[in-house]
């Protein structure tokens, strides 16, 4: 019973490790193709959303069966509990990759974007997203609890760069009328680098909680109440 049980762990380790790279890869390629205005990387994005949402569902399944079938308790429930919720993370990050694609694929880019995109920070957001994914993933498979919660502070880079870039874009687009709509879709990929670091977070505080039983998911509204008080 034992080792049946080991090795059901062991396989949504394995898939849960897989679609966290999936998800990387394609938040990754999303960047590129943004950067490199590369439409046929953004097709790539957009045809592999399907394999992640696949994937989600069988993870998912895998984890109700597993529970279903060894009525797990202690730390074996905790990260059956915490891999269900990572899955439906890993999903959403997913999602927003797959929109930052479509943008790609409805709006001309020019060479002469690429100014702005430095003036946005546009590398330094997608490369710290993309470290903060890399650092959670570490996180579990290391069971580091410090790891996991360095990517907290990491975070408020993706906020603070994201708040820079609404008065970025707003000066751009009054300086230059004609690229109001691309301004408009800008903002949008932004805001979705940043809720892709709030999911980040999520991931972080699982593996957390499947490590080490600490309850941590209220901790940032729980700050912010105290911040306003």
């Amino acid at each position: 019973m034992v080792k049946f049980v080991e090795n059901e762990l062991q396989n949504i380790r394995k898939e849960i490790s897989d679609m966290w790279m999936l998800v990387y890869e394609q938040l990754d390629n999303a960047y590129k193709s943004v950067l490199n205005a590369d439409v046929t990387l953004a097709e790539q994005v957009a045809a592999r959303e399907k394999r992640v949402n696949a994937f989600e569902l069988k993870i998912d399944s895998d984890i109700e069966d597993f529970i279903a079938l060894y009525n797990p308790v202690a730390v074996d429930l905790r990260f059956a509990l915490a891999m269900l919720k990572i899955n439906n993370n890993l999903e959403r990050i997913g999602d927003y990759a797959d929109s930052i694609a479509r943008f790609v694929l409805r709006t001309e880019l020019k060479p002469a974007d690429r100014v702005l995109f430095e003036q946005l920070k546009l590398q330094q957001m997608y490369e710290t997203a993309l470290t903060m994914l890399k650092t959670t993933l570490s996180s579990l498979e290391h069971h580091d609890i410090a790891q996991a919660k360095s990517v907290f502070e990491i975070d408020e880079t993706l906020d603070a760069i994201n708040d820079q870039a609404i008065d970025v874009l707003v000066a751009y687009a009054t300086e230059h009328p004609d690229a109001v709509r691309l301004c408009i879709e800008l903002a949008g990929v932004f805001r979705k680098l940043e809720r892709t670091g709030d999911h980040i977070n999520n991931l972080a505080e699982e593996t957390v909680f499947y490590i080490d039983a600490e309850v941590l998911k209220h901790r940032r509204t729980l700050a912010k109440d105290g911040d306003e008080a």
